[in-house]
């Protein structure tokens, strides 16, 4: 584990409040709050949003399967906790290669073994995911499966291709499976373009690139958009309190939403 290079992940842990990142972690995310004051909230903003999400699709469309893509260091509550509440029989994969996320993750599921897993995987290899033995162990393909990229599609640079990973999660899910996406996007092309190579730089060249809003609009084509006419700032996807996290500016959101497929 390399402690001298800023983690994406231990950055976001840092940024809504958690405890298990570093010196250059935060010494990084004090850079990023001086290009983009309002990264904090909109860390918190993201994270409110994926707990709505899984709530909404566990409660409210019957789903009992989900693959969090690049799910990042736990926080309470984690995706399985959230949809087992609503759901016991709830089943959940975590998907991420960071090692300090997958020894934090494997710590926490020791008594949850039989619903949940987290599996080392790169979230642009979709064949090798789906074929992995936890994530067939866990997942049936006959059954409605909510795949799950928040706040992790702007870490994929576009060599690789992102539009395309989208179609082909979406193209391996059942009829009625849903899809949560989220990307740092701002209309700001210099913001764009500063975070971009800042992160690049500070992260050792692990991330993508802060897209435009049409940019993130294009994973949303040929799905059907739940609850929104279109992708939205994410504090706007069926709020359920007043007292959510706000951004005080707007230089750059999280923009999504959760469509369904099929």
């Amino acid at each position: 584990m390399d402690v001298s290079t800023p983690s994406v992940a231990r950055m976001y842990d840092y940024l809504i409040g958690g405890t298990d990142n570093f010196s250059c972690d935060r010494t990084a995310c004090a850079e990023l709050l001086r290009i983009a004051p309002s990264t904090r909230e909109l860390a918190l903003i993201n994270r409110a949003f994926l707990i709505r999400a899984v709530r909404y699709l566990a409660a409210e469309c019957g789903i009992r399967q989900f693959i969090d893509h690049g799910s990042g260091l736990p926080t309470r509550p984690n995706v399985h906790q959230v949809a087992q509440d609503v759901a016991p029989e709830a089943r959940v994969v975590y998907l991420d290669n960071d090692p300090m996320v997958l020894a934090h993750g494997r710590m926490m599921l020791q008594e949850n073994l039989a619903t949940t897993a987290v599996v080392d995987a790169d979230l642009r290899h979709t064949d090798e995911i789906f074929a992995n033995s936890e994530v067939r162990r866990l997942i049936r393909c006959d059954e409605p499966v909510a795949a799950l990229f928040v706040s992790v599609l702007h870490c994929i640079p576009d060599h690789d291709d992102p539009w395309r990973l989208m179609r082909n999660v979406a193209g391996r899910l059942p009829s009625g499976s849903y899809l949560v996406i989220a990307q740092l996007a701002s209309g700001n092309a210099a913001l764009r373009r500063e975070v971009t190579e800042f992160m690049q730089r500070t992260t050792g060249g692990r991330w993508g690139r802060v897209r435009s809003f049409a940019e993130v609009d294009r994973y949303f084509e040929n799905l059907e958009p739940a609850e929104s006419a279109a992708p939205v700032e994410v504090s706007q996807w069926c709020p359920d309190t007043d007292l959510s996290p706000r951004q005080a500016t707007q230089e750059w959101i999280e923009y999504g939403g959760v469509a369904r497929v099929g």
